[in-house]
């Protein structure tokens, strides 16, 4: 219905500054707001006090004026008001709320939904951990983040491919390899000292002992540094291995995993060097190539190329953002962790030395996950030495309740995950809320076919007239909610935020769980008994719909 409300505040200021009547009016932008007090209306525009200035008139006069034009438009509009200073309030007839609930019925899955990304390309990169140990909470919260993004964008009409870098280049494999090894002959008895910066969580003595069990002592004797190519490739290979099933489990497929090894493999990191270095960008300094970021907007220079002729991790940033560009997307979105907050200055800056609009690369950046039991600090998980991991979460407490839980705040604040909270089958627990909103939907709908009503069949010729027994000021607000869902994933998606959709169903089902209290669904009344069921069933579709794109079920009974 915005959209609808905009376009013809468009119209009217347009048709206002041809008949003289305002000055200006090219390219005016209108926000309209839901009220938030009763009375207001449903919809509400500051769009004349934004005029005023300029126009060097009253507010409210430049909202006379609109709302004179405005006049007749529209079948859906009941009456227009000016309050205050100038606002302009639109009321809506009763039609339009009672059309909202037909159209939910008849769309199902697909209501929500719409076409303003068609025909555009985006790519999502997220989760990117690095195959030297299992996922930890923060991977899963860019996991939960990344793929409701996609689910979003694919919801607003996108066509989205979901992307993991696999950062198999440079010293951390080597590392644990060598981590591995060392395990490896300890298992023997052979005492073993692992250097400071060696991986130490269990999962490499589970390793260890699985080439152990594979090969015997085929590698005690002979130099470790024939050893360590076989070493790296089992530790990584499994570790990756077990990421993949760890995603999988979580909901999450990736249409691409993509090796750092490749950009070197295919040369794309020297095509990517030697396109810098024909634009201009990059030099030579101390022995080392420098890409002169600072032009683009970075605080400093970066080097791509060490001294000793080592390439840095920045120059596979490059390569990689360059392939990213040439497979022909759009738009790109790379979702990274808190620590890499510095880094986002200079991709940006290599996205613009490429020829590239910096605008056509979102970065956004979650914060940490504080995992609490019963509002106290969780301990460190045994299996990887350092962390918690993603599957210890899930196993506790479930695949929906730790999605849900990650999409709880937005993605750049820190996150409280109370583990004790996620498991309780009670209102306290917001996605078990959610859940039961469906839930009780389902069984109401199960109970009025055990009465002998034909519910599909009902709701399928149930007409607008049929639903003006719906006059209740909750059944009204349920309405009203249930039609600010198909702005609300266009306006989520628009902003990248996901977590909205969680606030959004958990008003939704509070809604839904006082008025269930309140009021009985399946009665005597067969016309009211009637309209309800369309209600329900409307409810029952959105809270389904918005949970999809959460990536969280819908279950049917609880």
């Amino acid at each position: 219905m915005k959209a609808v409300l905009t376009r013809l505040l468009q119209e009217a200021v347009a048709e206002a500054r041809e008949q003289g009547k305002l000055k200006i009016g090219k390219n005016v932008p209108i926000i309209l707001e839901v009220p938030k007090r009763d009375g207001q209306g449903d919809f509400a525009t500051t769009v004349a006090l934004s005029l005023a200035k300029e126009e060097g008139r009253p507010p409210r006069e430049i909202a006379s004026t609109l709302v004179s034009m405005l006049q007749g438009r529209s079948p859906l509009i009941q009456k227009i008001e000016i309050a205050g200073p100038g606002y302009i309030n639109f009321f809506l007839s009763k039609d339009y709320w009672y059309q909202t609930l037909l159209d939910i019925c008849e769309k199902k899955e697909q209501y929500g939904r719409s076409a303003i990304g068609t025909g555009k390309r985006v790519q999502i990169e997220f989760v990117s951990a690095n195959p030297t140990g299992p996922l930890h909470v923060a991977h899963g919260r860019a996991a939960a983040l990344g793929d409701a993004l996609a689910r979003l964008l694919q919801a607003a009409g996108y066509q989205v491919d979901r992307e993991y870098y696999i950062n198999d280049v440079g010293n951390q494999m080597t590392l644990l390899g060598r981590s591995t090894y060392l395990r490896y002959r300890e298992l023997f008895g052979e005492k073993v000292t692992l250097p400071d910066e060696s991986y130490r969580g269990s999962y490499i003595i589970e390793i260890a002992e699985e080439i152990k069990k594979s090969a015997g002592d085929r590698y005690l004797t002979g130099a470790e540094e024939a050893h360590l190519p076989f070493f790296i490739r089992t530790s990584y290979q499994t570790i990756l291995g077990w990421i993949a099933r760890d995603l999988e489990q979580f909901g999450v497929q990736f249409d691409r995993w993509f090796p750092e090894e490749d950009l070197y493999r295919e040369k794309e990191v020297d095509a990517a060097l030697a396109f810098l270095k024909a634009e201009g960008v990059l030099y030579e300094q101390d022995g080392a190539l420098w890409v002169a970021t600072t032009r683009y907007g970075d605080d400093k220079d970066r080097v791509v190329m060490r001294s000793n002729r080592q390439m840095t991790y920045f120059a596979s940033d490059v390569a990689y953002h360059r392939n990213k560009f040439e497979r022909g997307y759009d738009r790109l979105i790379d979702i990274w962790g808190a620590d890499h907050h510095g880094y986002i200055a200079r991709v940006k800056a290599a996205v613009a030395a490429m020829g590239y609009s910096p605008d056509r690369l979102d970065i956004l950046i979650h914060q940490l996950v504080n995992l609490l039991r019963e509002g106290k600090p969780v301990a460190m998980s045994k299996r990887s030495g350092e962390f918690v991991t993603l599957r210890e979460v899930m196993d506790e407490v479930g695949v929906d309740a730790t999605r849900f839980f990650f999409l709880m705040r937005r993605s750049d604040t820190s996150l409280d995950f109370d583990l004790e909270l996620a498991k309780k089958a009670s209102t306290e627990n917001p996605v078990y809320y959610v859940q039961y909103a469906h839930a009780r939907l389902c069984s109401i709908i199960r109970v009025a076919t055990e009465r002998g009503w034909r519910v599909e069949e009902e709701i399928q010729k149930a007409t607008a007239a049929d639903l003006a027994v719906l006059d209740l000021p909750e059944e009204q607000a349920l309405v009203k909610q249930l039609s600010l869902y198909p702005d609300l994933v266009q306006s989520a998606a628009e902003g990248l935020e996901p977590h909205r959709l969680t606030f959004y169903l958990q008003e939704l089902a509070a809604m839904l769980h006082r008025y269930y209290f309140d009021h009985r669904v399946v009665t005597e009344d067969l016309p009211r008994t009637r309209a309800r069921l369309v209600l329900m069933a409307a409810v029952q579709i959105v809270l389904k719909n918005a949970l999809a794109i959460l990536g969280v079920g819908a279950p049917e009974r609880m």
